[in-house]
This record gives structure tokens, sequence and C-alpha cells, in this order.
């Protein structure tokens, strides 16, 4: 049904619900083949669990296998604090929540080493939506998220349950989530790491995506909390022509604002009027 929609309108709601019904099983699961496939085959939370514990029993061996010994520990320390960098409201990535008093040079190379390994992306600031959007990147201001929500959500040793249940929250992770899955689901069609947008704190734009001539700005709301002012203030400083919001909310257009489901994040590329 989804692969047939080539301008994007509203769904029946039957088929809204199957999308945000599968898209929080992806959520526990992940995308990684063999949890997937345990979820699939409907072998329960704890199957699920346990395929992920293995795979990040393994990256922790491979930290030793591969890594310099120096850096070993500082490799553990920041894959080890994405969950706390993420749970924040602002989620800029800060040395001192891996260490007291850890400085960006004693971790930079752990960094590189989780990024070339696949195992995290690296979304630098832009100091303005400018063209092209890596002549603006501020290389210092950064967040992190991991390669995978699955491997994210049981590295924060979050039950899958809370995840599954529609009436739960989870607060600030809840927000952390979506956009750890939104990110992980537009790089294929998007082809890039996207960069993201922060006034002096006060508003944030999760992504923004070049996109030909223009910048479009990327809001990521857990669910259907779709308020904020963040995209406010962005478009009354820079009046972008098309902008984009992932929820739960049903999909439609109207005046630039290409509002879609999250679980249809892989698709907005081929909507998104250019």
């Amino acid at each position: 049904f989804i692969e047939q929609i080539n301008q994007p309108e509203k769904l029946p709601l039957i088929i809204l619900d199957k999308l945000k019904s599968e898209y929080r099983r992806y959520m526990v699961s992940g995308g990684m083949p063999e949890a997937a496939v345990s979820m699939l085959e409907n072998q329960g939370m704890q199957a699920v669990d346990d395929i992920l514990q293995g795979i990040l029993d393994l990256y922790e061996l491979d930290f030793a296998k591969y890594a310099e010994p120096r850096e070993i520990p500082r490799i553990h320390a920041i894959w080890h604090s994405l969950p706390s960098q993420l749970a924040k409201e602002n989620r800029k990535f800060i040395y001192k929540i891996i260490k007291k008093g850890a400085r960006s040079r004693d971790y930079e190379d752990a960094l590189l080493w989780l990024e070339d390994a696949g195992m995290i992306y690296r979304v630098n600031a832009v100091s303005k939506p400018g063209m092209p959007l890596s002549a603006y990147e501020e290389p210092d201001i950064f967040k992190v998220y991991a390669s995978d929500c699955g491997l994210l959500r049981q590295l924060a040793g979050l039950p899958g349950s809370i995840v599954i249940d529609p009436t739960s929250n989870y607060t600030e992770f809840k927000g952390a989530m979506a956009e750890n899955a939104v990110l992980q689901s537009l790089l294929p069609s998007y082809g890039s790491i996207p960069y993201y947008w922060t006034s002096e704190g006060k508003a944030e734009i999760e992504f923004l995506l070049q996109q030909e001539h223009e910048v479009v700005p990327v809001e990521v709301k857990a669910e259907n909390c779709v308020s904020g002012r963040s995209i406010v203030v962005y478009n009354e400083r820079y009046q972008p022509k098309n902008r984009i919001r992932f929820s739960f909310l049903n999909l439609q257009q109207n005046c630039g604002m290409l509002a879609c489901p999250s679980p249809l994040a892989e698709w907005v590329m081929k909507w998104l009027i250019k």
C-alpha cells in the first residue's frame, strides 16, 4: 500500500494503526537481522533481548581485539555514555558525562574509532542553515546516535514492554529513541549524515537536509506530541520553503509542511516537493 503512494495524502486509519504497531516492535528489535527475525517470528521479548545483548557483548570484545590498548577504556566509556547523552533535553554531546574532567582531545580518537566501526553516527551542528551546509559546520558541537535503535534500547536497559505499550511515558528517552530511529531510516534515501541547528539552547531543529537548492528543516516528535516552539523560531528567522515533521500523526502536506508518520521516514524523500 505504501509503495503505491505518489502524493502525501492521509492514510486509512487501519493502515496508520498497523504502521504504528509494527514500528513500536521495530523500536524494540532494531534492524539487526537476527533480532528482527526473532521479533517477526514472535519468539518473545526475552529472545530479542538475548540476541541484542549478545551483539553488545561482541562489540565489547571488538574493542579489545581491534582498538589500540590505550583507547579501549575511552571507547568503552563513550559507548556506555550514549543513553545518558541522549536522555538530556539538549542532546549535544558533553564530554563530562563520560568522565568528570574529560576533554575532547583525549576522546576524539575513540569517537572516530566508533564512527569508523559503524557503531555511531555523529550529527554536527551548523551556525546557520546556509548553502552548502558543510560550509557552516560547527566541528565541536555535535550529537551522537547509535547505529541501531534496538541496540540503543538494550544498551540503556529499557524494557521492550515499555516501548510496545502506547500508554507508557518514558519522557526524554522516548524522544531520543524517536530521533535515533528516524535518523537511521533517513540515511539510505538521503545518502549522507544530516546536520542540525540550535539557537542558544532555546530552539533546536533535529536534522537539516540539503535538498537541491534548499535546506529542509526536519522536526522529530515522539508519537503524538507535536507541540514546541523550535520550528516557529526557525520559520521566523529563515522562512524555509519546505519542512518536515515526523510524529505518529497522519500523513499530509499543507503549506510546505510535510507531516509524515515516523514509520514512513524511508519514503519521505520521495514525497518532498522540490
